[in-house]
């Protein structure tokens, strides 16, 4: 009954329990490998012909629990608040190379299945490295906002980006266009003390291109794949 529901994007099996309290041990998105879900129905809600759900969703050690609201237009999720290693991720179109945590409080996400139409919260990512920079050197932490009206029509994430401690100082705003998988990084960047050799060169020769502030910062223009 679950599965003549979905979204044809979307594919669920190995089903256990019931209607009400359930889970689906393997979803499939757009054919990528989405992890498992576990379920359970407001009664109350069925009688407003709505289906409204407390979930819990894993992928391998990536946790997230939330309520959905999930109708024939789409999904209206919010208390959004989990996180985990993002290279669990991977299936789900995360470029390779990248390492670290990340950590998502979010109050509201929607989307009608096929792209984000709104999401509002934060999400801190932790111990940042990608092998492609800095021969794969410890970018920092971070902490990624998003406000309300952030995504556009035609699915662009605009949030902004402010460091929590660690090699680099930064303070950005980011541009992504999931559609192609590519963003802008617009901001200031310095590095501190503690940044590993390999980064501080990275960062010195960028630095090079447009002059440092009175406080050491240099802005930048980052263009980025994820």
């Amino acid at each position: 009954m679950v599965s003549r529901f979905l979204p044809a994007q979307i594919h669920a099996d190995d089903f256990s329990g019931s209607l009400l309290h359930g889970a689906a041990g393997r979803i499939t998105v757009n054919a990528r490998d989405a992890g498992a879900i576990e379920w359970q129905i407001h009664p109350l809600a069925l009688l407003r012909l709505a289906a409204v759900a407390d979930v819990h969703w894993v992928k391998v050690g990536f946790v997230i629990d939330g309520t959905a609201e999930i109708g024939t237009g789409g999904l209206t999720a919010h208390g959004i608040k989990g996180g985990g290693p993002i290279e669990d991720l991977r299936d789900l179109g995360l470029a390779a190379g990248w390492r670290g945590t990340a950590s998502l409080t979010l109050t509201q996400i929607k989307s009608d299945f096929r792209r984000l139409e709104a999401a509002v919260g934060k999400i801190e990512v932790a111990a940042i490295s990608s092998t492609g920079i800095a021969e794969g050197s410890d970018l920092g932490s971070y902490v990624l906002t998003l406000a309300p009206g952030g995504i556009a029509p035609d699915g662009t994430i605009t949030a902004t980006v402010n460091d929590a401690g660690g090699p680099v100082e930064a303070q950005a705003q980011i541009r992504f266009s999931p559609a192609i998988r590519t963003g802008m990084l617009s901001g200031t960047l310095k590095e501190r003390p503690e940044a590993a050799p390999a980064l501080r060169v990275q960062l010195n020769n960028l630095a090079q291109m447009r002059p440092r502030d009175s406080y050491g910062r240099f802005p930048v223009d980052l263009e980025f794949t994820f």
